[in-house]
């Protein structure tokens, strides 16, 4: 397979799509000699983040697994791969609007975001909880009051902050990061007290920081994310294949040494381990795997 790396900046998309080739399935767009365009974060460590200029991670693989699945089906042996990153806040119009066919990340599948794009199985499952200076007294939502609070634009935790602050009239200031990374540097700067994301996310990241105990993750979920590689919600064609590999994957078990390698064994740039084994409730909902989720 070939592979092109294409960047966004500042919530732009520089790339051009025309209304019929938005419309038309992607195993029939590659059928016809086109790329399958794969959106991937930044800084969503272990899922999908950039290391030496090129993407990788968890739900990287996962997709590269799809890709060949996606080369099978349409006989194509040498089926072009472009990568497209791609931010929190752009993720969804990306591949609404038929600018990417995937999005490899760290994306709540949710009754909201299920109106406008479709989402595959569930590839890990986790909640939103705190990450904060290791000396510092917060340990739970309780003591934020008086405080400031970040997370990252266009994610579910930054909704669910939203809205506790309301409900609980929690004098708290909330404020919004274009991306984890910068979440991370302001809680790490003292220019945020805590940041709320997936805790999965949050270890990952202070596992790459020069001193990772400088940080700690504290406090109880405040929300349950099902994450899921996030696709077209009008391709059904497209969606069955993704959903019967991801299916094939998590049966036969040939998702367990994947997931290991990510979460169990040390990854870059610091070459340390997440030491996350699967949790109880994704190896139960791997049981009888399937896209649709209660949220």
């Amino acid at each position: 397979m070939a592979f092109s790396f294409w960047k966004i900046a500042g919530g732009m998309v520089a790339l051009g799509c025309t209304l019929g080739a938005s419309a038309e399935g992607v195993l029939t767009k590659v059928a016809k000699g086109g790329t399958l365009v794969i959106a991937h974060r930044e800084s969503a460590v272990p899922f999908s983040y950039v290391q030496d200029g090129k993407p990788v991670g968890y739900a990287i693989d996962l997709c590269m697994r799809i890709a060949e699945v996606v080369r099978k089906k349409t006989g194509m042996k040498d089926v072009a791969v472009d990568f497209l990153q791609v931010t929190p806040a752009t993720r969804i119009d990306a591949i609404r609007k038929g600018q990417a066919d995937l999005e490899c990340g760290s994306t709540t599948n949710n009754a909201e975001r299920r109106q406008s794009v479709a989402f595959t199985i569930p590839h890990f499952i986790t909640g939103a909880r705190l990450l904060v200076r290791r000396a510092s007294p917060v340990d739970r939502l309780e003591d934020l009051e008086g405080r400031k609070v970040v997370s990252t634009k266009g994610t579910t935790p930054l909704k669910a902050m939203q809205q506790l602050i309301r409900e609980r009239h929690m004098a708290v200031t909330l404020l919004e990061a274009p991306e984890h990374g910068n979440a991370v540097e302001m809680v790490d700067k003292g220019e945020a007290d805590a940041f709320v994301m997936d805790d999965v996310l949050l270890f990952g990241l202070a596992a790459q920081r020069p001193d990772p105990q400088s940080l700690k993750v504290v406090g109880r979920f405040v929300t349950t994310e099902p994450l899921a590689i996030m696709l077209r919600k009008d391709d059904p064609e497209f969606k069955k294949l993704v959903d019967d590999e991801m299916r094939r994957l998590i049966t036969s078990r040939e998702i367990y040494p994947i997931y290991d390698k990510w979460f169990a064994q040390p990854i870059a740039p610091y070459n340390r381990a997440l030491n996350l084994p699967v949790s109880y409730l994704l190896r139960d909902f791997w049981k009888y795997p399937t896209d649709q989720v209660p949220f």
